[in-house]
């Protein structure tokens, strides 16, 4: 089976999974309201959302890296081949993903560019069924490593995508703040009350629990923590991100390893900086002013036997609601736009599908700034309605076989319409808050 129709596959069921992700999200916010335990933000919640946009858009020219290499893996080296047809044959492949995975996800939080991609995942700073959907648009380019074993062990293309999928539609559930502990399920399987442990920042839970169905993994290599009341969940990053703009979600730590392999001076240095852990530092960058007080990798933060240090006010600048509102309907649009991109995958030029992406990025970006409140980001969102609205008038008037039908025509062109006013009463209402100062960095990693 080749690797582009492997691809088409999963996109299909990641795209049908979708509403029900989406229909899970709402039942959860309501359940949530209800109990007086409500753990969404319009802005995080919106961001998350869109970074699983983002990163299934951006999978159509990724995706096919992974798959492809995994493919040429098992054709090229693969020791045997797997009995797809014995009636064992999918769950030993699910089993054996899941331990590949773990190291995988260990991987992520132990090795500064893998942690590069990861770091969208965990910078949220709630917990909910939206954060699932958080994800990186640049995982694929190293992400299919730690699975060679499979591909030489025989596992074929089709069952590894089968399993990968079966993997990580589970993983949807356990991001839940709403499901307390579960007694023996929590010994045996990765959980909410597990899996909440992973996202948070308190020294004791730092770099736990990576297992992706079955936690026995981390019981095994000894990575594993349990929930404790006494030591409530602190979520984000040690070094949050503090902001709601996908791009920088995605780019903003390969942007310092960058930087920070540029300032130093030695190449081995410059090479260390990306397969060390996340935080370490070169001795002549510890060194200089305004350093982080301490680079010590994530595995070596102290433990304590109280509330992490690093509780603080979570990002959540206050805009007009009339900002919120455009926010929300464009963000809807985007979504729309992005459903589209994935349909327009098997068929579309190369050139087109770039357009595309670009388009949906860079509005996400924008919409991401609104929500900050940041300087100008009123007048971008204003410009880039006033843009579409243009472009989409020279095509409906367009000439030929690609003419749209009036209804289409007549559709766009009203939603296009309706963002440009929407977009100039929230402009209207604007007044441009300050960037939060950021909270101090606690001892340990900064991550």
């Amino acid at each position: 089976m080749k690797p582009d129709y492997i691809r088409a596959m999963q996109e299909t069921v990641i795209t049908l999974a979708t509403p029900v992700f989406l229909a899970l999200i709402a039942f959860e916010f309501a359940w949530g309201w209800r109990r007086g335990r409500n753990t969404y933000r319009l802005n995080d919640a919106i961001t998350s959302i869109g970074l699983g946009a983002l990163s299934q858009v951006a999978g159509v020219f990724t995706r096919v890296l992974g798959l492809g290499i995994y493919a040429l893996a098992h054709e090229s080296l693969a020791l045997a081949q797997w009995p797809v047809e014995a009636w064992w044959a999918l769950p030993a492949a699910l089993l054996f993903y899941d331990f590949c995975y773990y190291w995988h996800h260990r991987w992520m939080h132990e090795v500064a560019v893998a942690w590069a991609a990861h770091v969208v995942h965990h910078s949220s700073e709630d917990y909910n069924l939206s954060t699932a959907l958080r994800q990186t648009a640049t995982g694929e380019f190293l992400g299919w490593i730690p699975y060679l074993p499979m591909a030489i062990a025989g596992v074929p293309p089709s069952l590894f995508v089968t399993v990968a999928l079966i993997d990580l539609l589970y993983q949807f559930w356990i991001h839940t703040g709403q499901v307390g502990r579960l007694g023996w399920f929590d010994r045996v399987f990765a959980s909410p009350s597990n899996h909440r442990v992973h996202h948070a920042v308190n020294d004791r839970y730092l770099d736990r629990n990576y297992g992706g169905i079955l936690i026995v993994w981390d019981r095994m290599f000894g990575s594993f923590q349990e929930e404790l009341d006494e030591d409530p969940p602190v979520y984000g990053t040690r070094k949050p991100l503090r902001s709601f703009d996908p791009l920088r979600a995605n780019l903003g730590v390969y942007a310092q390893l960058t930087r920070d392999s540029l300032r130093t001076r030695r190449w081995r240095d410059k090479l260390q900086l990306w397969v060390r852990p996340p935080g370490w530092q070169p001795a002549d960058l510890a060194a200089a002013p305004g350093a982080a007080a301490s680079a010590a990798p994530a595995t070596t933060a102290p433990a304590t036997a109280g509330m992490h240090e690093a509780v603080r006010a979570r990002f959540d600048p206050v805009v007009p609601a009339a900002v919120r509102l455009h926010a929300s309907f464009q963000f809807a649009l985007l979504l729309g736009c992005s459903v589209y991109f994935l349909q327009l995958g098997a068929t579309a030029t190369t050139a087109a599908l770039l357009a595309w992406f670009a388009f949906i990025a860079l509005s996400m970006s924008v919409i991401g700034a609104l929500l900050e409140g940041r300087a100008g980001a009123a007048r971008m969102e204003l410009a880039r309605t006033l843009v579409i609205l243009a472009l989409l008038a020279v095509w409906i008037s367009w000439p030929g076989p690609d003419a749209l039908p009036a209804w289409a025509a007549l559709g766009l062109g009203g939603l296009a319409a309706a963002s440009v006013l929407s977009a100039w009463r929230a402009a209207r209402t604007v007044t441009p808050t300050p960037t939060p100062t950021p909270t101090p960095t606690p001892a340990g990693t900064p991550r």
